[in-house]
């Protein structure tokens, strides 16, 4: 075992027998209390800001105002809001409550938001006033979401609907709960990102989100007092890490919506010393003053090699895979202390309060070194899939989460994802990896993403089709524009992989479908029943098709 390995689950062991916070609400609390005048959450751009005590007196009052109209133990609230200061409070008020969030994406149409109404059982809903007419085009919802049961945030056209602000005006500032909130008691329903089909909600308890939160500071022996984050809060990376700020004394500042093109300069404006940096960052130009950003460490996921390298040397600062799920929160981390891992794709070891284990089909053991299905174990993960008792059965073997990727584990104790189980391509008899295809192709700095997905084939089973996301759109959409990329793609897939690994056919595409996480949504790349032959170069036959 990796002497890193060995002192990080050694730290792990006694940090799991630390005292911990009960609820969300009793973190906050807390917070309040230790430290009352320091900034809890800014949303920087749109001059919003609460103190810890600020905070904790918001929540009290939006718990105060949801019970007024009804809100108690166990309700289910859909929020629909953008990176505003409403958003976690209303979180945070639902969780002293007892009750349970379905978080939106703000994004969605309206067929998407009456499926997360039904499938999640809202009873209540609180939308921002700017996305009132998507929503209040849901073709369904459910029979007691009445229109008196929407609050808005902002002027509403719906006549029935409560007012946020007129609510939270007449509340009082001190509550108390109308019956106990326990740590195992749900907390929300969080959707999966659907990236092959419909998305499935995870009904998750508070005590995921707490221990999401410990894992996060546990990861680092540098003290982060300045949390960046531009994911979307309906995002399970902005909730954890509100909770994270909370739990280590730190402020978390968020942008209104992610941008790779800004995230530079408010690390660098707003002295950020921590934050979940995004490869696609790396495609802004290089600036003298990158090394001398405030930065003590980053968390990266799903990076390169060479990403994870350039990221170091640029910035001159230390950066670590972790690898988490909806279902089951923190999974694995490369601790800080390990230095000769960088770059090399390594998820790392497992988390706090959490085990991993590699499996082949039938769920027996592999031997060292051999791929299989990841699953990980521990407690406070997904209770259930909502209304998918079949999904739920199918995601367990006993106590232990079957995660769908293919991993493998070294004798230094360290984890690789190396694909997904569903993501495989079978080629005349040769499994392929879409996963290493697509991270040889990113390497390329004309590409800013890629998917790889199969093509039947009535000789060989399935081809291999890649769409890949330039970093410039070629001039007027003609495909002569695309050939030098497309000739360099294809000689770095001739330098860089197997001869049956190369993809034979290859489009070309101004964006990438994507989910709300920001997953690639390769369901939608290729219409249902369409012929995914259509628009690409056929390498085999030389011609597009």
């Amino acid at each position: 075992m990796h002497p890193g390995v060995a002192a990080m689950q050694e730290r792990l062991r006694r940090l799991e027998r630390e005292p911990f916070h009960e609820t969300m609400g009793d973190l906050l609390a807390d917070a309040a209390r230790r430290d009352p005048d320091r900034l809890a959450v800014v949303f920087f751009e749109r001059g919003e800001q609460l103190t810890y005590a600020g905070l904790d007196r918001a929540v009290d009052r939006a718990a105060n105002a949801l019970a007024a109209i009804g809100v108690g133990h166990g309700d289910r609230v859909a929020v629909m809001l953008p990176n505003r200061i409403e958003y976690p409070v209303a979180w945070l008020a639902l969780a002293r409550l007892g009750a349970l969030m379905i978080p939106i994406n703000n994004g969605y149409t309206p067929r998407e938001i009456a499926y997360a109404l039904t499938d999640g059982g809202a009873g209540f809903a609180i939308v921002d006033a700017t996305c009132i007419p998507t929503f209040a085009a849901a073709p369904e919802r459910p029979g007691n979401l009445t229109d008196d049961r929407i609050v808005v945030v902002g002027p509403s056209p719906i006549a029935g609907a409560r007012s946020w602000s007129a609510l939270m005006e007449r509340a009082s500032d001190r509550f108390a709960p109308a019956r106990p909130v326990r740590g195992d008691d749900p907390v929300g329903i969080q959707y999966t990102s659907g990236t092959t089909g419909l998305p499935k909600g995870c009904l998750l308890p508070q005590s995921y989100w707490l221990l999401l939160a410990r894992g996060a500071t546990a990861r680092t022996t540098v003290p982060a007092r300045r949390l960046l984050v531009q994911n979307l809060f309906f995002y399970m990376n902005a909730q954890f890490l509100l909770l994270t700020a909370l739990n280590s004394g730190a402020t978390l500042y968020m942008a209104e919506r992610p941008s790779a093109t800004r995230f530079i300069g408010w690390i660098k404006e707003l002295g950020a010393n921590w934050c979940i940096f995004p490869e696609v960052v790396l495609k802004q130009p290089a600036a003298d003053d990158d090394r001398q950003t405030q930065l003590a460490g980053v968390a990266i996921a799903a990076f390169s090699g060479e990403g994870h390298r350039e990221l170091e040397r640029r910035f001159a600062v230390p950066a670590r895979e972790i690898f988490g799920m909806t279902e089951i929160g923190p999974g694995t981390y490369m601790p800080f202390e390990v230095t000769d891992m960088v770059g090399s794709g390594s998820i790392g070891a497992p988390s706090i309060f959490r085990r991993a284990r590699i499996r082949d089909p039938e769920g027996r053991p592999v031997p060292l070194g051999e791929r299989g299905e990841l699953q990980v174990a521990g407690p406070s993960m997904m209770k259930l899939y909502v209304n998918k008792p079949d999904a739920t059965a199918r995601s367990f073997d006993g106590e232990w989460f079957r995660t769908g990727d293919l991993a493998r584990e070294d004798d230094q104790g360290f984890f690789y994802i190396v694909g997904r189980i569903k993501d495989m391509i079978r080629r005349a008899g040769e499994n392929i990896a879409a996963f290493e295809i697509e991270s040889v192709v990113r390497q390329l700095p004309e590409v800013v993403d890629c998917a790889v997905t199969p093509v039947p084939d009535e000789t060989r089973g399935e081809e291999v089709r890649i769409t890949i996301e330039r970093a410039s759109a070629a001039e007027d959409g003609r495909r002569e524009a695309d050939e030098p990329l497309l000739r360099r793609v294809i000689a770095h897939c001739e330098a860089n992989l197997a001869r049956f690994k190369i993809p034979r056919y290859y489009a070309f595409a101004e964006a990438l479908p994507r989910t709300a996480s920001n997953k690639l949504a390769k369901h939608r790349i290729v219409p249902a029943g369409g012929d995914a032959r259509v628009g690409t170069f056929d390498r085999i036959d030389g011609i597009w098709r």
